[in-house]
């Protein structure tokens, strides 16, 4: 409804009430994001994420993403004559969310685009299509990391990465060899093994003589499968030679719909919009990709890539909830004055900025490790440790993050017309997906014990910063004592929040404003700053950050 046409009360004035923040650009007023993409390789996509930013930003695409989620998915397992369809129904709103996001080439653009930074500007779309609905960021994400993971099968890589990264979205109930794009989903979790998969029980056993690239026909369950409306799917089976990574279709080539069955959908705190289900096989027919025992590694490079999106997605949110807050504040007045003018309100906002361009920058940083050549081994060694290590902490920040975004809002932040409510029921969701926080941890460990070369780059990127400010090098010494320590693993979770901090800390000494840095400092790696949001110490330059968010 336009301000124009709303009708006046009757009984008091509408006052002290800021305006809807719709019909702005997402990308041209976020210099974070801006500075980051030109820094990290993708300046050449500009133009493109400029219109992107200013389409996600509009007033009709904001109103898809509420409409899709008040509107959920719903699960069809039976046509109205009782044969099995297992089919999910989404709003028309979803649909069209996932036609601007794979238009966008946010699912497989840049394995077909040989442009050094492709991974950073796909990266950098994905950061803003995210902060409009994240939902729908599901089965784009899968999409787009399935393709590494599809090469360990070069015939089966040939037939689908084309319509992997065809940047059509083609919802169509067909077999994938009649589609022009594809969808392409991960089913890993299980009801008795969680994150450990090696306790999976579903069965495959090869229809004919097996090997790579051969049908095998699989039994047994899914706990958790995101956007079944895929038209595939990668999950891993047991085989007499242990676990295999197999490739099931939802559609066989004859058009019939493979033997799987949708149980249910999961009833969830938050991703309303995309639908997750309970699944179960039966003789389903499925492709090995890669090598029976091996499933574990092939799935991996899938992970990894959804592991960098679980980065950008929190990054995202945090983004949003920022602009939001930020919005709210310098429209509403509280005790004679706008609260944006109030010292303490000015403190909480700048330090949400400062978090939320802690994030961005390590996202969009960790995005042009995947634009690594196959030859550049420290790259390749960063991007592998900074992966976990970025997907705990981001994730993590995020959480508190978006809770006192909302509450600068005050009860209009708690109330389903605010898009806070949403993107705080989204925030825990990242610390999940892909491996929970104790495993990104562990995997940090990994990585750092059994692969002395990903230390080692991830080292050289904290020390370009050395001598930049006393407080990170004081950290970067104690951390690499805790990394020296015995009981490494009862430390994880310290040992990854101080490499997180060094490494966002490294980057902006390098590359941020000097109040940027110095605020970064003082306030996450010294003893100065508190452990709640808006409590900078006295010598932060509160003004020059907020100056960050004064275009929205």
């Amino acid at each position: 409804m336009s301000i124009a046409s709303r009708r006046p009360s009757r009984t008091h004035d509408v006052l002290n009430q800021s305006t809807p923040l719709v019909d702005y650009n997402l990308f041209e007023t976020d210099p974070a994001l801006v500075e980051a993409v030109q820094r990290e390789g993708a300046g050449w996509a500009a133009d493109e994420l400029r219109a992107l930013g200013a389409k996600v930003g509009s007033e009709e695409v904001i109103a898809w993403g509420f409409l899709a989620n008040r509107n959920q998915p719903v699960l069809h397992t039976h046509d109205r004559f009782g044969y099995r369809i297992d089919e999910v129904e989404f709003h028309p709103a979803w649909h069209k969310l996932l036609e601007l996001s794979v238009s966008a080439g946010i699912a497989g653009r840049p394995w077909r685009d040989a442009r050094k930074g492709a991974h950073v500007a796909r990266a950098a779309a994905s950061f803003l299509a995210s902060q409009n609905e994240a939902g729908h960021g599901c089965p784009v994400t899968m999409t787009y990391a399935s393709v590494p993971a599809l090469r360990a099968a070069p015939d089966l890589a040939a037939a689908l990465i084309p319509k992997i990264t065809s940047d059509i979205y083609d919802p169509r109930l067909l077999p994938m060899q009649q589609k022009t794009g594809v969808l392409v989903g991960m089913a890993m979790t299980e009801k008795q093994g969680g994150s450990d998969v090696r306790a999976n029980t579903t069965r495959a056993v090869a229809a004919g003589s097996g090997g790579p690239g051969s049908e095998y026909l699989v039994t047994g369950h899914k706990w958790f499968c995101s956007a079944p409306m895929c038209d595939a799917f990668l999950m891993l089976a047991t085989t007499s030679r242990g676990l295999g990574c197999f490739l099931l279709p939802r559609f066989l080539p004859d058009g019939s719909r493979n033997a799987f069955a949708l149980q249910r959908l999961k009833d969830k705190l938050g991703n309303r919009s995309n639908a997750s289900s309970e699944i179960e096989f039966d003789s389903a027919s499925a492709t090995l990709v890669g090598e029976e025992g091996h499933g574990i590694r092939t799935i991996l490079e899938m992970a990894s890539h959804t592991r960098l999106d679980c980065v950008i997605g929190s990054a995202a949110l945090m983004r949003q909830a920022l602009v939001q807050a930020s919005h709210h504040v310098r429209e509403r007045s509280a005790f004679g004055k706008r609260l944006i003018e109030q010292p303490l309100m000015q403190n909480v906002i700048a330090d949400l900025t400062l978090e939320s361009e802690a994030a961005t920058v390590l996202a969009l940083r960790l995005a042009r490790a995947y634009d690594a050549r196959p030859d550049d081994e420290r790259e390749i060694a960063f991007r592998r440790i900074a992966t976990p290590i970025a997907k705990y902490w981001v994730c993590k920040r995020a959480i508190a993050h978006v809770a006192e975004a909302l509450e600068c809002l005050g009860g209009n932040g708690f109330v389903e017309e605010s898009i806070l409510p949403r993107l705080y029921r989204e925030s825990p969701i990242n610390s999940l997906w892909e491996g929970s926080g104790n495993v990104m941890c562990l995997d940090v460990l990994r990585a750092a014990s059994r692969e002395t070369a990903t230390l080692e780059a991830l080292l050289a990127e904290i020390d370009l910063a050395k001598g930049g400010d006393r407080r990170h090098d004081e950290l970067a010494v104690r951390v690499r004592g805790w990394l020296a320590e015995s009981d490494r693993e009862r430390a994880a979770r310290r040992i990854a929040e101080g490499l997180a901090l060094l490494l966002q800390g490294s980057l902006l000494l390098r590359h941020a404003s000097q109040p940027m840095a110095d605020a970064f400092c003082a306030a996450r790696l010294g003893a100065e700053g508190g452990r709640g949001f808006g409590a900078l110490p006295a010598s932060v330059d509160v003004a020059a950050i907020l100056r960050r968010v004064e275009a929205i």
